[in-house]
């Protein structure tokens, strides 16, 4: 079917000014109300709620998460499936300090704009309301739940200190040690003792011993969680946790490796026993060009500069990699705060509630809305995305779905709300 984009962009551009102050209120009111991991209710009711209102069959309790939605707008013809993404969830005593309040909300206005637009179009859309990002991985529950079986590209923006499309994130995953010893008086008895301690402060002078010899994208960082009870008793029990990170999950799996061993020679010189867990983290995100393309074109008539990844950026870690791993992805960024103010401060909280976070719901709602409609006006585009992540695959930068349900099965199961 033939779609006068043009007409299209106009229709769309004026559905998003229209939307602009309920957009502004949902974004305010979801950052004026903290929610943590699984326990988004709050939020998860409200963004299902407008799209329902706004002409999407909405799930409620997606995958079995039940602060997940899937909501479905059908363009009225065959096409492909077009999903954009959005998450919710806010971090301990600061909030939203990664500015996820800005996530939802413009992948609403994205959402809501396409109905309201009025335009038949070949394929449906699809708002995923995804929650847990913060060390929850709901996007990695619902995968595995079939949430996105039927998608054929998925695309979501997150706030940052600069503009980009194709920027990655690193593979991680996260590590519990618990050594057991054997108590004993400290100043009595210290010959009849085990030290669990020393196994744990072993492993971390191993991990260190090694990172003249790690890549630079390693990041291996620990804290201790269990150091005894009291200082005059030898420790039978001590712990540690490690999030372990690479640009890609080989080499991640190679730090694992590393981080391992350093705890088995902790045991091995103490005589401790080590209990060893390994809990799935999130792959790193691969961009697809073809989508990053579009997305940056109607970023750019925002009046936005978008930046180019530099060589040894500094990432951190989404579960948008492991969708990436599974379907042609962009995990975008949006400026809305300074270089200087990083993201999970409190600095970077209050950006998510000031006129440059509320900028970024907009002009975030209109780029993946126009990009929505270029890929549904244009179906080719969407074969173009697909055939870009083949070949990706057959390189081996992406897992592919089998592969990546596969690899999922050497952890320890993931947290699931309770």
């Amino acid at each position: 079917m033939a779609i006068d984009r043009e007409a299209w962009d106009v229709r769309i551009r004026a559905a998003v000014e229209e939307l602009t102050p309920q957009l502004l209120a949902s974004s305010h009111d979801i950052h004026a109300n903290p929610e943590l991991a699984f326990r988004e209710h709050r939020a998860s009711a409200r963004l299902a709620d407008e799209l329902e209102q706004g002409g999407f069959a909405v799930e409620r309790g997606a995958g079995g998460l039940p602060t997940a939605f899937r909501a479905e707008y059908n363009g009225g013809e065959p096409g492909p499936t077009v999903a954009i993404l959005a998450e919710y969830d806010a971090l301990p005593g600061i909030g939203h300090g990664c500015g996820h309040n800005v996530i939802a909300t413009s992948a609403l206005g994205a959402g809501l704009a396409m109905a309201r637009s009025g335009v038949r179009f070949p394929g449906t859309l699809l708002i995923v309301g995804t929650p847990a990002e913060e060390g929850g991985g709901g996007k990695i529950l619902l995968a595995e739940a079939g949430v996105f079986e039927d998608v054929d590209v998925a695309y979501m923006l997150h706030p940052s200190q600069t503009n980009m499309v194709k920027r990655g994130s690193l593979a991680n995953s996260r590590v519990e040690v618990v050594f057991h010893g054997r108590a004993a008086h400290a100043a009595g008895a210290p010959d009849l003792g085990i030290n669990a301690l020393e196994a744990v402060i072993q492993t971390f002078v191993g991990v260190n011993a090694r990172r003249l010899h790690m890549r630079d994208d390693a990041r291996v960082h620990g804290i201790v969680t269990d150091g005894g009870k009291a200082v005059n008793i030898i420790p039978d029990r001590a712990a540690a946790r490690f999030s372990v990170r690479a640009r890609d999950r080989a080499y991640q799996r190679r730090l694992i490796a590393m981080v391992q061993q350093a705890a088995e020679a902790g045991a091995l010189a103490t005589g401790a026993r080590l209990e060893w867990t390994e809990t799935r983290g999130y792959s790193n995100m691969v961009a697809n060009v073809v989508i990053a393309d579009i997305f940056a074109e109607h970023l750019r008539a925002t009046d936005r500069v978008v930046d180019e990844p530099r060589p040894n950026q500094r990432m951190g870690s989404t579960d948008m990699g492991d969708i990436s791993q599974i379907m042609p992805a962009v995990h975008a960024y949006l400026s809305i705060a300074p270089r200087d103010v990083p993201n999970h401060t409190v600095g970077f909280t209050e950006a998510a509630a000031s006129p440059a976070g509320d900028r970024a719901v907009i002009d975030g709602a209109l780029a993946m809305a126009q990009t929505a409609a270029d890929l549904f006006a244009d179906p080719s585009l969407v074969a173009l995305a697909q055939a870009e992540f083949q070949e990706r695959l057959a390189r081996g930068e992406v897992a592919g779905y089998e592969a990546w349900v596969e690899s999922g099965k050497a952890y320890a199961p993931a947290p699931r709300p309770a």
